[in-house]
């Protein structure tokens, strides 16, 4: 999540992404994304296991930030909310 191109950016896990993603959108969430107005969807990745998900979530956030906008940008090079695409 995202509040804008190359803003501020969290990262999250969840078992129903278009869910949550509409959770932060309309601000439900308290916390870091309601704080910074991340409503953004910009990156995302499917795991069929939650574990897997779950540890990849915790090993990027050790990364640094350029690694983090590195992936960004070779997915979603204009950093466009992909929340419209995820249920097509």
């Amino acid at each position: 999540m995202s509040n804008r191109r190359n803003g501020t950016l969290y990262i999250g896990v969840t078992s129903e992404l278009s869910r949550r993603v509409w959770q932060h959108r309309e601000s439900q969430i308290k916390g870091f994304t309601k704080r910074y107005g991340l409503k953004l969807l910009v990156y995302y990745e499917w795991f069929e296991d939650i574990r897997d998900a779950i540890q990849r979530e915790k090993t990027m956030k050790h990364w640094p930030r350029a690694w983090k906008v590195r992936l960004v940008h070779a997915m979603n090079p204009t950093w466009d909310d992909l929340y419209e695409t995820l249920n097509q």
